[in-house]
């Protein structure tokens, strides 16, 4: 009989812009965190940068095993766990699979708060997301579609053609 460690996805509240330090301190502890981030030109009245910034602001996600729970609290910065009547919520490895596929392909997106309930389920036939299902909206000939990350309260919005995806 195999005695076999289960980790799961949570996530993370921080305190306002230590998102990266905190992982940092995670990564440091040995813990798998996930700080999904994108590159934004930044811009101050004597100059311009491109800086990369969380692109859901003071959240982090760690995937962790029971063990692990507590230790989390070790990295400065940490506030608590997202969580639903007092329970920390889990995140299907599905999502955080698709998250991370949407940001590495540099895909557009947008990320926008609560549950979305109007649409069609479909699931993406091609490209970097195929498997993926999401809910599809049509927007001036394209359609948009909608990778919840419901138990967040966040959803990722992602423009794909019509003929990537399959009703």
């Amino acid at each position: 009989m195999k005695n076999e460690i289960q980790h799961k996805w949570y996530a993370l509240y921080t305190k306002s812009r230590s998102e990266k330090k905190v992982r940092e301190q995670l990564v440091a502890m040995g813990i798998k965190a996930y700080l999904p981030l994108k590159r934004e030109l930044k811009q101050w009245s004597d100059r311009k940068k491109w800086v990369e910034t969380p692109i859901i602001s003071s959240y982090i996600f760690v995937n962790i095993s029971a063990a692990d729970y507590k230790r989390v609290f070790e990295a400065n910065g940490v506030v608590s766990y997202v969580s639903h009547k007092g329970k920390a919520v889990t995140i299907p490895d599905h999502e955080i699979e698709a998250m991370q596929k949407t940001v590495e392909n540099k895909l557009s997106f947008s990320v926008e708060t609560g549950n979305i309930v109007k649409g069609q389920t479909v699931t993406v036939t091609s490209g970097p997301l195929k498997g993926v299902s999401g809910i599809v909206k049509e927007i001036r000939g394209k359609r948009k579609l909608h990778l919840q990350i419901s138990h967040i309260g966040y959803t990722l919005v992602v423009n794909l053609e019509n003929d990537s995806v399959d009703l």
